[in-house]
């Protein structure tokens, strides 16, 4: 179970009084999730979600979330509302941790994805991006092209014990991205983690997006190019382009896309599956004994990674190149 931090029966009584949202009446850890403890609140007004922000979210940036979150759904974006205690605050502490309430979304996370999923989530990504336009706090991407050198440099020596020469390949990567990353492409909110256990839906209606606790400033392409590695790669790894098209073209049904960026998506998608593959593999190469998560298996992005090396323009994706 993802539960980190356990929370004591007075200390959750203690912190609930503090909002107007009844008693309660259960509180269950969330086995999903790798970030956080989280927690199913259930009071007599309804269920909740209990978040405890463990070490690898910097308090510096919960407010940052907690404002992103606040402002999307009162802009029409179906995700988590925080909900602000008797004082107004949404960001409290509990068991020496930063804490937070949000609203519970109906749904459940697609474990088979299907074309009808991508088509939803392209014309949701791209409502997200539109709403963002107007929330003005920015919050630089931690993990894009200036945070991929320290995570290999962490797990040089190391790298070919988990898959021979790839030290020597990632290297390679790394070095083109750092000189050939696109520049001046549109730029705004990102979620910049939106794979399938983030989004909920009912039966054929995606009702809400979840976790944007790597939400950022940074290319809306690379959005995109996230989604194409997490939704449009079979279980075999091979590539969809059908649920690519699907994808891209309700997207560009709620947000025009330019020439620039759809040029782009082939490298954002390569760097994209850089980012996942070497965040991957740090956890891997570093797992705590008695780890209560195991983390997920670097390999299925080597081999994303080496597919999009291939890809010369995003034709190759399925995907129209024409503006709009």
């Amino acid at each position: 179970m993802a539960v980190y931090t356990e929370i004591g029966d007075d200390d959750l009584r203690g912190f609930i009084a503090l909002y107007d949202i009844g008693e309660v009446l259960s509180c269950k850890g969330i086995a999903e999730g790798v970030e956080n403890s989280n927690f199913l609140l259930t009071t007599e007004r309804g269920n909740f979600i209990l978040t405890l922000y463990e070490k690898r979210v910097a308090r510096g940036d919960l407010p940052f979330f907690i404002a992103l979150m606040d402002h999307l759904a009162h802009h029409g974006v179906a995700c988590p509302t925080p909900v602000r205690a008797r004082d107004g605050e949404a960001l409290r502490e509990l068991c020496g941790r930063p804490a937070a309430i949000v609203t519970f979304l109906n749904g459940m996370w697609p474990r088979r994805i299907e074309p009808f999923h991508c088509a939803a989530l392209g014309a949701a990504l791209a409502r997200l991006h539109c709403a963002g336009a107007s929330f003005a706090m920015t919050r630089p991407n931690d993990l894009g092209v200036a945070g991929w050198r320290p995570l290999y440099e962490a797990c040089a020596g190391r790298i070919d014990g988990f898959l021979p020469g790839l030290g020597g390949e990632l290297g390679e990567e790394l070095a083109l991205f750092e000189s050939s990353w696109p520049r001046d492409l549109p730029q705004g909110v990102v979620h910049a983690d939106l794979f399938p256990d983030n989004v909920f839906f009912r039966d054929h209606e995606l009702s809400g997006l979840i976790d944007f606790y790597f939400a950022c400033t940074d290319f809306l392409a690379y959005d995109i190019a996230v989604c194409l590695n997490a939704w449009c790669f079979e279980p075999d790894l091979s590539f969809n382009v059908t649920k690519a098209r699907l994808l891209v073209g309700h997207y560009r049904a709620e947000r025009k896309l330019d020439a620039a960026e759809l040029a782009a998506l082939p490298i954002l998608a390569r760097g994209s599956a850089l980012r996942f593959l070497l965040t991957r593999l740090y956890d891997w190469l570093n797992q705590p004994a008695g780890a209560l998560v195991r983390p997920k298996d670097p390999l299925e992005y080597v081999k994303k990674l080496r597919f999009h090396r291939g890809i010369a323009d995003p034709s190759w994706y399925g995907i129209d190149a024409g503006g709009g």
